[in-house]
């Protein structure tokens, strides 16, 4: 009757859903996030109002080498977020 009993409470406990993230990955995930939208942002801007007038604006180091840098880094930050273990200690 016990082993019974017990079986049925090992079933119930491999049925029962877990989630695979925990706090501390969304945690990460949003950061990441925040770093893509501010790349993006620092990427917005320097055009023109006349299409006949150019404006140089365009190449500034800021659009150039810092918002692609802060893109790649936060896709890093959500590749590490996925793969965070917040089990282990």
């Amino acid at each position: 009757m016990g082993e019974k009993k017990r079986r049925e409470v090992t079933k119930e406990v491999k049925n029962q859903p877990y989630f695979i993230f925990e706090k501390k990955n969304f945690v990460m995930m949003a950061i990441g996030l925040g770093v893509i939208a501010l790349g993006f942002l620092l990427m917005t801007g320097g055009g023109s109002d006349d299409p006949e007038v150019f404006n140089p604006e365009i190449f500034s180091w800021r659009r150039i080498r810092l918002a692609p840098m802060l893109v790649l880094l936060g896709f890093g930050i959500e590749v590490y977020a996925i793969l965070l273990n917040p089990n282990k200690k």
